[in-house]
């Protein structure tokens, strides 16, 4: 890959915990960084305390929210639009088990259970159509942010309208990344772009976590970064790691009936 200096790379919910942490590792690295939230208050702030400290950091800000389908569409086009070349994508942007909304089941602007929306349907989306911009700068990397913390997919019930729980929920949307990263490493093999997925620490100190801390955010920076920047990953890609450790997801994500289904079911829900 080009030397950290002249990479782009876009960290998708960089206004919070491990992406806004990521995002200040990547601009200390020289990166040019796209920092994504969905508040522009937020977003100012996050970049303003990058710069403070990272003197001259590359940085610009991104508005969307990714509940909205047409905002994620209007996201990608942006930055397709400003930068011919896309080193990273990082699909960080998610929701935890309770927050928001407690334990009550919620829809995205398009009707779907906003946890499979968010955590997974948007970044399916942005990655196909960023696809372009990705390939044009390759040797290039997709890294998906999911979990250890996985439920398998109910295709009879996706959405979960019947039993719904937010660790449910958010469960089958990671696990539904993981899949979506062996989708990609195939279909991407040869092209120079690469497809990762981790579980980045567990239980960090972060909004989306609603029991005590047992990592520290350093350790998912860490482990985020380095399937960003590490040399040695240059030919790995469909790959699931626990932090910074190989590990195995649940047996769906190795179902290719399963990962078929889920593929067939997301270009029907997105048009991607």
């Amino acid at each position: 890959m080009r030397p950290m200096e002249q990479r782009t790379i876009l960290v998708t919910g960089a206004t919070d915990g491990l992406g806004r942490g990521l995002a200040a590792d990547l601009a200390g690295r020289g990166a040019t960084v796209l920092v994504h939230g969905r508040d522009d208050e937020r977003g100012r702030a996050t970049m303003a305390e990058i710069r403070a400290g990272v003197p001259g950091a590359r940085l610009h800000w991104y508005r969307a929210d990714l509940s909205s389908l047409d905002q994620v569409r209007e996201l990608a086009a942006a930055v397709a639009a400003e930068h011919q070349e896309l080193d990273t994508l990082v699909n960080n942007a998610g929701i935890g088990t309770t927050v928001p909304g407690g334990e009550a089941r919620q829809e995205s602007a398009d009707g779907h259970e906003l946890r499979f929306a968010v955590n997974y349907l948007a970044g399916f989306l942005l990655t196909r159509l960023l696809l372009p911009v990705l390939r044009a700068a390759a040797p290039s990397r997709i890294v998906n942010v999911s979990s250890l913390g996985q439920a398998p997919i109910d295709f009879g019930d996706v959405m979960l309208r019947e039993g719904y729980s937010g660790v449910r929920a958010y469960g089958q949307s990671k696990l539904a990344q993981v899949m979506f990263t062996a989708d990609l490493a195939e279909e991407l093999a040869g092209t120079g772009v690469t497809a990762n997925a981790l579980h980045p620490a567990t239980y960090m100190p972060t909004k989306m976590v609603p029991v005590p801390a047992l990592s520290e955010l350093r350790e998912g920076v860490e482990a985020t970064a380095r399937l960003v920047t590490a040399p040695e990953l240059d030919e790995v890609s469909g790959g699931f790691f626990d932090g910074t450790r190989p590990a195995r997801a649940m047996r769906q994500a190795y179902d290719p009936e399963a990962r078929a289904r889920l593929r067939e079911l997301s270009r029907e829900l997105t048009g991607g």
